[in-house]
């Protein structure tokens, strides 16, 4: 009982405290009007029990300063957010209470379009995922950042594979295979798709597996004999068919998506089909993304 009435003294006393500087930012430049938050280690100890309404509380406050500002913009009023002292407020959160969902779906949509920050994101992420351990969507959120933002496949596709695994989805399956194949990591992407080729008992879904298995199988016959061509001549390969011709390959294999496979300028296989269906299948204008 003692304990319980410890830990209501304790809030109180944060929520006045709060109330009293919310009182003193009434009086600031709106640009500071978020104001100053504890960090999660002294917050841990003061709310108790009531770690996730504080962490809650926390984040209604982020969202609402971020709207007020939203508004003022749409009024063509420049006002420039508190980007550092928002992200403090939003980990303090996170870290009372790893479970609050709002807090990720905040972070990943104020920090990462508008300020590129996805690698702090990815950190919130990381520490959130150690607690929801079910949910698909921190990986998932975590591999789109990795991919989109920061350009690391490596870490994307090890991403997407948790958030397929969690959630079972088709799409992220796929997406976890093309990191694989873009950071150059083709046997893990092949033995990813066998595993889930393995798991998987709709037809439709082995299908779409095995197709996109398929491709990767040949991108890795290609990607060896550039390697090999690159280790005997010291340089890449003017084409394709250029390993052909010295025998490294009997033909270029087809790509099961309709498209034709090159070689980009950093000497890694490329297909014009992008590894997806309903795509041209005329050879590539060229782009090297």
């Amino acid at each position: 009982m003692k304990r319980v009435l410890l830990a209501l003294v304790l809030a109180a006393a944060f929520f006045v405290v709060n109330f009293s500087l919310d009182r003193q930012m009434a009086n600031r430049p709106v640009v500071v009007k978020l104001g100053y938050s504890p960090s999660g280690q002294v917050l841990k100890l003061v709310a108790g029990d009531l770690k996730p309404l504080v962490a809650e509380f926390n984040v209604l406050r982020v969202v609402i300063y971020f709207g007020s500002l939203v508004e003022k913009w749409k009024s063509r009023i420049q006002l420039p957010p508190e980007y550092p002292n928002m992200f403090r407020t939003i980990e303090t959160a996170v870290r009372l209470d790893p479970y609050n969902m709002d807090a990720y779906y905040f972070a990943q949509a104020a920090f990462t379009w508008q300020v590129g920050h996805a690698s702090d994101v990815n950190y919130l992420l990381d520490y959130g995922m150690k607690y929801r351990t079910r949910d698909w969507q921190l990986p998932y959120f975590a591999g789109f950042n990795a991919a989109y933002f920061l350009h690391e496949y490596d870490s994307a596709a090890t991403y997407m594979q948790r958030a397929a695994r969690l959630s079972g989805h088709d799409l992220l399956t796929n997406l976890t295979a093309r990191y694989f194949y873009e950071s150059g990591r083709e046997d893990l992407g092949i033995a990813f798709l066998r595993d889930m080729i393995a798991r998987t008992t709709d037809k439709k879904e082995r299908t779409i597996y095995e197709l996109r298995l398929k491709a990767l199988i040949a991108v890795q016959k290609l990607n060896s004999a550039v390697r090999r061509y690159r280790a005997e001549h010291g340089a890449l390969p003017e084409n394709l068919q250029a390993l052909v011709k010295i025998g490294y390959l009997l033909r270029i294999p087809d790509d099961p998506y309709g498209g034709e496979f090159f070689l980009d300028k950093r000497g890694m296989v490329r297909t014009s089909s992008q590894m997806a269906m309903a795509r041209s299948t005329g050879k590539s204008g060229g782009e090297n993304d």
